[in-house]
């Protein structure tokens, strides 16, 4: 996985160096680095947004930027767009739209809606700002393949500035909706009104396309949702942070979240403090942590969580109000779904444990819900993505057809 180590001003020798870069690359990958390390030097300007910033609808676009780093055979944007976080606020986020380059069918492109796992949650953070936006759109060499154009949204308050939405719900899979939105804005991608919409997300974007699924029917009528397909979704938030409760992993997720609700909610959940969950030591270095990225700064992260493990939490927030109800308002499955859902899981992995899902998987079967639970005995939460991208493709080909997988509930 080729990513910056850090993100930061380039000085005008370094712009040269890649210009030369550049000129001197023969093959396509050395090529697609040294484009995409320009194109991330000059970013920066792209994600300010314009004062006044034009009036628009979910999923209209302000900015569109074309990528020279984009896959063979692929045409890619990087885009601004405007959607809706979880107060009703009319926001700009950022974005990536791919797709293939060759005629449209007569009837449009499918676009995927993708939901990218996690990489931080500052404004530095975002996928769509990075050497190769594309290395954590897992699956999408098989995506573009299948003729799918891919719309892969930041969430808000990373890339353009604005509140911290880790991990809530509504504001993530709104997002994701509006980036299918915008992709169907972009006239190249062969994007049409009656294109068919798929979504597939990992860890966080798990959660983020989950929500965007059960969303869609009253959010997005305009959007013809067949399927969504997840892996090792961050499904349970209160049991996903229980899990990790006594380690550096919840630490770290802990610090991104627990920011987000702090910011976000603050305003209209009267007292909302950290203090009613956290160590004085846990309160204070939460706010610094929640500015640092997991890729690229995850050594000084990493240190930073190893130095509070066992003293991080206080009480528990699964069940300390107010903060136990916001856990549950952002957990999946309390609106109906109405669609076919994979599952993927990895039983290796040790962040979003097995069990964990398959106790998710129990609640939406309960519910009515037609959901595929797929097992990979040797995957771990870094590889299931991969792992499961054949039964992934196989599940999107039958949803759109009609004819997906049989339930396992």
């Amino acid at each position: 996985m080729i990513r910056a180590t850090s993100r930061r001003s380039w000085s005008g020798f370094v712009l040269v160096a890649v210009l030369l870069a550049l000129t001197a690359c023969s093959y396509t990958a050395d090529r697609r680095v040294a484009e995409g390390a320009l194109e991330e030097a000059t970013a920066p300007p792209f994600y300010v947004l314009p004062s006044p910033v034009p009036a628009g609808k979910p999923g209209d676009v302000v900015r569109t930027e074309k990528l020279q780093s984009a896959p063979p055979n692929t045409n890619a944007w990087r885009v601004l767009y405007h959607t809706t976080d979880v107060t009703g606020a009319d926001i700009v986020v950022s974005g990536v739209v791919v797709g293939p380059d060759s005629p449209a069918p007569a009837d449009g492109r499918v676009v995927v809606g993708w939901g990218h796992p996690t990489t931080g949650a500052a404004p530095k953070c975002a996928p769509s700002n990075g050497i190769d936006p594309f290395d954590l759109m897992e699956g999408l060499s098989d995506l573009l393949a299948a003729g799918y154009v891919v719309a892969a949204a930041d969430y808000p308050g990373m890339g353009v500035d604005g509140p911290n939405s880790y991990l809530i719900g509504t504001s993530e899979g709104n997002s994701v909706l509006d980036a299918v939105r915008a992709a169907r804005n972009i006239t190249e991608t062969g994007v049409t009104t009656d294109s068919d919409v798929l979504l597939w997300g990992h860890s966080q974007g798990g959660q983020a396309v989950l929500f965007a699924g059960q969303a869609a029917d009253s959010y997005a009528p305009d959007l013809r949702v067949r399927g969504v397909a997840v892996a090792a979704p961050a499904a349970d938030l209160g049991t996903l942070l229980d899990d990790h409760n006594a380690d550096a992993s919840g630490v770290t997720l802990g610090s991104y979240a627990y920011a987000a609700y702090q910011s976000v909610y603050s305003a209209t959940v009267p007292g909302l403090s950290l203090d009613q969950i956290l160590t004085p030591e846990g309160a204070a270095a939460t706010p610094g942590m929640a500015e640092l990225c997991l890729i690229g700064q995850g050594d000084e992260l990493h240190a930073e969580a190893d130095k509070l493990v066992g003293r991080y939490v206080a009480h528990d927030p699964a069940t300390t109000d107010p903060w136990a109800q916001l856990l549950a308002d952002n957990t999946p499955g309390a609106v109906p779904l109405g669609v076919p859902l994979f599952v993927a899981q990895g039983g290796a992995d040790t962040l979003v444990l097995p069990a964990a899902t398959k106790q998710f998987v129990s609640t939406l079967c309960a519910a009515g819900e037609h959901v595929t639970l797929q097992q990979f005995p040797q995957s771990t939460h870094g590889t299931i993505a991969i792992d499961a991208m054949a039964s992934v493709m196989s599940f999107l080909s039958g949803a759109l057809a009609g004819t997906p997988p049989a339930s396992t509930c």
